[in-house]
């Protein structure tokens, strides 16, 4: 077994006998880079500007740090730096944040994403119409129901999952998904048609995934072979790696083959530059 193949599959993973000089490639990667995600090859940043750290109840560090006009800040310096996906939803409050991002900003230069807690027709009817109020957009280009745990979910969810697809075809929703919470509500993900693009939780240490490196990593494999896209999340492990910055980044970089992209939540600009820095170097540090 190589170095890779030992990083790939897990075996011994953990931050403490991580194997960092595997994590080297030919060509650096940057947060930059544009990516084809999933089957309908919507065009975003390799590094999505996430809003929900910590996200939930209508808030999230961000927007309890930053308020209304900094997170939109955050957003449009992301943009004017290249970093032109925004992650939001529902659970985190941040829809008004991207309606003062996009202020100064074009709306088709920025890839947006949004997620939602309906389970049916007219709740996904009354979100989609808030959601895009609230935003100032027409459209959204990645919708995901959020946080898939139940392995039954596509039956719990049938009648949201229908009205997307009919907005879908209206040029509403560019491509939609899910995101999961746990390892059976993934593994349903990719045999579930339905779904275009994944957002999972990948760490090297396993914090706040749906379960160890090795098995996540293999359920990624296969969602990569159903001709899915997949969204990386957790990448910092909700924050708690934060001290470990360069060894999670270079984990997600060398994933690329099961990974398109990730969503990571600065908190402020100096965070962000930090960030977008951090990611070139960790693509080849041997």
């Amino acid at each position: 077994m190589n170095r890779r193949d030992f990083v790939r599959t897990g075996v011994g993973i953990g931050l403490s006998a991580f194997p960092y000089a595997a994590y080297a490639a030919d060509q650096k990667k940057y947060a930059t880079d544009v990516i084809e995600l999933g089957p309908r090859k919507i065009k975003v940043s390799r590094l999505a500007m996430g809003s929900g750290t910590n996200g939930g109840g209508g808030s999230s560090n961000q927007t309890k740090r930053l308020g209304l006009k900094g997170v939109g800040d955050l957003f449009r310096a992301a943009h004017d730096n290249g970093v032109f996906y925004w992650e939001t939803a529902d659970q985190y409050g941040t829809h008004p944040h991207v309606k003062e991002g996009l202020k100064s900003v074009k709306r088709e230069t920025v890839v947006i994403e949004s997620k939602t807690h309906a389970s049916t027709e007219a709740e996904m009817k009354a979100d989609i119409d808030r959601f895009r109020r609230e935003m100032g957009t027409d459209y959204i280009d990645i919708l995901l129901l959020h946080c898939m745990m139940d392995d039954d979910w596509p039956d719990r969810k049938k009648g949201a999952m229908e009205y997307i697809s009919g907005l879908q075809e209206k040029g509403i929703v560019r491509t939609k998904g899910v995101s999961c919470h746990t390892l059976g509500a993934l593994k349903t993900s990719v045999a579930t048609p339905w779904v275009e693009v994944d957002q999972a939780r990948f760490n090297p240490a396993g914090v706040a995934m749906d379960a160890d490196p090795k098995t996540v990593y293999g359920v990624l494999k296969q969602m990569k072979a159903a001709g899915k896209g997949v969204i990386g999340m957790k990448i910092f492990g909700a924050g708690r790696l934060r001290n470990r910055t360069d060894e999670c980044l270079q984990f997600a970089l060398a994933h690329t083959d099961v990974m398109d992209c990730f969503t990571i939540g600065s908190e402020s600009l100096d965070e962000f530059k930090q960030l977008t820095a951090k990611i070139p170097a960790a693509s080849v540090r041997g």
